[in-house]
C-alpha cells in the first residue's frame, strides 16, 4: 500500500483527462522511480506556470503573458480571425502551422441543454474586436457537433454587419476515411459540400 500522501498524488492525477487510476499509478511510479530526471522538473515546470498563469485580454488564450505569445507574433496576419470554441482547439490549430491569422477563444458552445447562451461566451468581445476594424475575414472553426454548427449559425447572423469575409471549416471525409467506415452525418456533409473536380 501507498503512503496517504503518494495516493493523495495518485488521486489527483487520476482527476487530468485522459488518465485513470491505473494510468496515474503508472504516472507516479514513473515520477518516483526518476525523481531527479522527472519530479523535479516537473514542480519546477508546474511551479512557474502556477504563478505566471494568464488569460489573455485579447483572445482568451491560457499562456504566461497577457497579451499572449500569439496575438503578440508579428508574423501573424491581423486581417485573420479564426474563432474557436476552446483554447485546446486554438492550440491544435496552432500546431498544425497552416493558419497565419490571429484567434478568438468563445470560452463554450451554446447548448440548450447546458444552458450556455451568448452572453455566456465571449462574442460581445469578438464583436469589440471586429468593431475596430482591420479584419477581412473569420473563419468560424467550430466543431463538427449539432451545438458547435449551432453556434456558427448564430456567429454567421451576429457578424453579417461586418465588412468582413465569414467562412468556415470544410467538414466531410477525412483523408484516408473509407465510405464504409463513415457515419451517416458525416457522409451527409460530404455530400452537401461536393465540389467539382479540377
Amino acid at each position: 500500500m501507498a503512503s496517504p500522501e503518494i495516493e493523495t498524488l495518485t488521486q489527483a492525477l487520476a482527476r487530468l483527462p485522459g488518465l485513470g487510476p491505473r494510468s496515474a499509478r503508472r504516472a507516479v511510479l514513473h515520477l518516483l522511480k526518476k525523481r531527479e530526471a522527472a519530479m523535479t522538473p516537473l514542480l519546477r515546470a508546474l511551479e512557474r506556470v502556477n504563478e505566471n498563469l494568464a488569460i489573455c485580454g485579447t483572445c482568451g488564450n491560457v499562456d504566461t503573458i497577457d497579451p499572449c505569445s500569439v496575438c503578440t507574433d508579428a508574423q501573424r496576419d491581423p486581417r485573420l480571425l479564426c474563432v474557436v470554441e476552446e483554447v485546446s482547439d486554438l492550440w491544435a490549430l496552432d500546431r498544425s502551422r497552416l493558419f497565419p491569422g490571429r484567434f478568438h477563444v468563445l470560452g463554450g458552445r451554446l447548448s440548450a441543454m447546458e444552458g450556455v447562451r451568448p452572453e455566456d461566451l465571449t462574442i460581445d468581445r469578438l464583436i469589440a474586436r471586429l468593431s475596430e476594424g482591420g479584419v477581412d475575414e473569420v473563419v468560424l472553426a467550430m466543431n463538427a457537433t449539432l451545438e458547435g454548427q449551432t453556434t456558427a449559425h448564430y456567429l454567421a447572423e451576429r457578424l453579417e454587419g461586418f465588412p468582413v469575409r465569414i467562412t468556415q471549416l470544410a467538414h466531410g471525409l477525412p483523408v484516408g476515411g473509407e465510405l464504409d467506415y463513415l457515419d451517416e452525418g458525416t457522409l451527409a456533409q460530404a455530400l452537401r459540400a461536393r465540389r467539382p473536380v479540377a
